[in-house]
């Protein structure tokens, strides 16, 4: 159970002595209690089934005048509940019709990948911006964080296509400064000269219209050892790569000076290498009937979803 020795103790002697009144909590000494639980109900309701007259949620402040409350009661109720009215997330539920079938495919390489056969989550992270900040950026110093100009001047931009081999953490990958058909046949030429002749190819990657022209389906045809496995449409979240893309953003991007585009595929280069060094695959945890039923839990939920 997780509790100390003594604590088990005390109640094993609570119930020997008075049975099951012993396992009643003993009145705590203090001033009594002047919160009710029908004043914390009300608080839940209000805060889960109404808006403030002037504004689209409650803070703690407008809880506290509206229910006669203090600030602090309100915040103590809310954060017992895991009520943050000051949170928002975003999220959209794809409309593939093959969306059922498409989580089962790709799940399913993720959980129990083919024997002799290698797995990559390929995409584009295209439209990365050389930036330099219009003034100088101040460094830290102690008690003061990194400040930077909020305006910068563009240098150019540039686009990464990587592919994430699932069960190592390793990255293949390719820098072109457009976007077409023709530089996504180069990396998947690419693909094909660095991964071993005896595998065959399994690539997890979105609908984007470069991965489906003609010259591609050509090449496919003449390679057919890569099989294609696409994610339903608007489930980015379902490619492992587009996590190590957030890698790369906040740990390179984010905050880098460029001052060239030659200066930031350097950088990307140079990060990408060192990654793959010491490479850490993402574990993928869930399954795809659980994915499914967090989805239909959803649907239930709200109205005019389109499943």
């Amino acid at each position: 159970m997780k509790v100390a020795p003594d604590t088990v103790r005390t109640w094993r002697r609570r119930f020997l002595d008075r049975g099951l009144d012993g396992l009643s909590d003993e009145p705590r000494p203090g001033v009594p209690r002047k919160i009710t639980d029908a004043d914390v109900e009300r608080v839940i309701v209000k805060t889960l089934e109404e808006k403030p007259p002037n504004a689209t949620h409650w803070s703690t402040r407008s809880m506290a005048a509206a229910t006669g409350m203090s600030q602090s009661a309100v915040s103590r109720i809310w954060r017992a509940f895991a009520l943050a009215p000051h949170r928002s997330e975003n999220f959209k539920l794809s409309t593939d019709p093959l969306f059922i079938d498409k989580v089962r495919d790709v799940v399913g390489l993720y959980l129990d990948p083919p024997e002799k056969a290698l797995v990559l989550c390929v995409d584009e992270k295209s439209q990365i911006q050389a930036l330099d900040r219009s003034q100088p950026v101040l460094p830290m110093m102690p008690g003061v964080p990194e400040r930077r100009s909020h305006d910068y001047v563009r240098a150019g931009t540039t686009t990464l296509f990587a592919a994430l081999e699932v069960a190592t953490g390793k990255v293949i990958g390719s820098l072109h400064r457009r976007h077409r058909a023709v530089e996504f046949k180069k990396f998947l030429a690419k693909l094909d000269k660095e991964v071993p002749a005896g595998l065959d190819v399994h690539l997890i990657l979105d609908n984007y219209v470069t991965h489906k022209t003609p010259a591609i389906k050509k090449w496919l045809l003449a390679h057919p050892r890569f099989h294609l496995h696409f994610t339903p449409t608007s489930s980015s979240w379902l490619n492992l790569v587009e996590r190590w893309f957030a890698e790369l953003t906040q740990k390179k991007l984010k905050r880098g000076v460029h001052r060239s585009v030659q200066a930031l595929e350097r950088d990307i280069r140079n990060w990408l290498a060192d990654w793959n060094e010491h490479p850490r695959p993402f574990a993928w945890t869930k399954t795809a009937d659980e994915i499914l039923d967090k989805v239909a839990a959803y649907c239930r939920r709200i109205s005019d979803s389109g499943h």
